[in-house]
């Protein structure tokens, strides 16, 4: 393990964990509520603690990642990641409270994932490599979250099945056998130098300006639409739709994932051809129309089919704005990632949260959520179909902001789709060749933009 192949495939590695760290619980709401008796509301909270975790993770590791150096830190990722699994299996059943003894679990495995996001990224893009080859390793790697979250939701899903409900306690504890590993693996192998900060444009100058904002809000937006559907498709599934949990997962979740990581391998290949603005606000549009699908259809299948494309609707949503934000301020460096990696990880909390506040509200059978509930669907009770219907205005935020991000380049004088080659960006940092951008004019203080950014 003396190459820089190995480093590449042990980050390849981080992504599958991180997958992990992120998709494996909500394949177990279901236990967890029959088991302990947990509302969708208290479930959705655990979704929202995972994220909020992350997010304060990735605030804290970004001034210090440059500190310590990349090993440390990903050995610590991998340690936190498989203790967090373990401990999901065996501390809610020796707790006085189930329920704390989840939450614990979930923060120690939240830690993990935060620090992977942040550092795994950056070390990929740093191997030395040709240039040109710089933009497929990249995509590479981030279509390695998709691959994993499909790899954990059908090897979980069907050993689920072999071995029943009961003795679910296997499955965190088989999945935390690949960090375990792959934390020996990140001792062992080179990892490059990290980058002084005096070399990073000042985050405060980025702040000031509107079409930061705008990415701001876009992040927001998008981790939340993305995240809401993939968080909650299983037990919607199940619950609401009445589909066994083998096939509402492996329509459900998995087929979600598998067309996240097609639309974003496809868009890495051939987006050189395909202006990003218009591209932006189509998925977003197509993501509005899979959620109402999902929540209005009376047809389980047809529900099925709007859970399972959304996820080819919001494979350009996440990675997309990345690539506005790197196209508006080319030398943001990869602090400003971050940041949007923050925002991001915030919306992919708080959306999930929102719908299972909502299902449980409209599921009370009062006031306004109630009402709504009662004209759509039946959804067993559950109130799911309420609570996707309203996180539906998650993606129509996202067709609202791009459009105006795009009439406001455009009045600026700007090219209104950004032309990006190669670009692949998953739950980090955006890869790609930027061919041309601009929007509504620097930020102050911003350093001038490299002349090959402008076309």
């Amino acid at each position: 393990m003396t190459t820089y192949d190995h480093t590449r495939r042990a980050c390849y590695t981080g992504y599958v964990t991180q997958a992990i760290v992120n998709n494996l619980a909500p394949l177990l709401f279901i236990v967890f509520q029959t088991r302990y008796q947990l509302p969708l509301e208290m479930l959705g909270r655990l979704v929202l603690l995972n994220f909020a975790t992350q997010l304060v993770t990735d605030i804290v590791a970004v001034k210090f990642v440059d500190r310590t150096g990349y090993r440390i830190l990903l050995v610590l990722a991998h340690v936190l990641s498989a203790l967090g699994l373990v401990s999901l299996a065996v501390v809610p059943e020796l707790s006085p409270s189930p329920y704390l003894g989840l939450c614990a679990a979930i923060v120690v495995y939240a830690v993990g994932g935060g620090l992977l996001e942040v550092l795994v990224s950056p070390v990929v893009d740093a191997l030395p490599s040709p240039q040109e080859g710089k933009a497929a390793a990249m995509s590479l790697l981030h279509s390695f979250y998709c691959w994993g979250q499909v790899a954990v939701v059908a090897g979980s899903t069907l050993l689920l099945a072999w071995i029943g409900q009961g003795a679910w306690q296997v499955l965190p504890v088989a999945w935390a056998l690949i960090p375990l590993v792959n934390m020996v693996v990140f001792l062992k192998v080179p990892l490059p130098a990290t980058v002084p900060d005096e070399h990073r444009t000042a985050l405060r100058e980025l702040f000031r300006a509107p079409a930061f904002a705008a990415a701001v809000v876009l992040m927001l937006c998008a981790g939340a639409a993305e995240l809401t559907m993939s968080q909650w498709s299983s037990l919607f599934a199940e619950e609401g739709l009445g589909v066994s949990k083998v096939w509402g997962d492996l329509a459900g979740p998995c087929l979600f994932a598998v067309l996240m990581g097609v639309g974003r391998i496809v868009y890495g290949l051939w987006g050189e051809r395909i202006p990003l603005v218009p591209a932006m606000t189509s998925c977003g549009a197509l993501a509005a129309v899979c959620y109402l699908v999902a929540c209005l259809s009376a047809d389980p299948v047809v529900s099925l089919v709007g859970c399972a494309v959304c996820g080819l609707a919001v494979s350009l949503l996440w990675p997309g704005t990345f690539s506005l934000a790197a196209a508006r301020f080319p030398l943001g460096g990869a602090a400003m990632f971050g940041v949007l990696a923050v925002f991001g990880d915030a919306g992919g909390a708080a959306g999930p949260w929102i719908a299972g506040a909502a299902a449980d509200a409209s599921a009370a059978a009062t006031g306004l959520l109630g009402d709504l509930s009662a004209v759509l669907p039946d959804d067993g009770g559950s109130g799911l179909r309420a609570g996707i219907l309203v996180a539906t205005a998650f993606p129509i935020a996202v067709v609202a902001v791009t459009l105006a991000y795009g009439i406001r380049a455009g009045r600026a004088g700007s090219v209104t789709g950004v032309v990006v080659t190669g670009a692949v960006v998953t739950d980090g940092v955006v890869t790609g060749d930027i061919v041309t951008g601009d929007a509504d004019g620097e930020a102050a203080g911003d350093p001038p933009r490299d002349p090959r950014l402008t076309g």
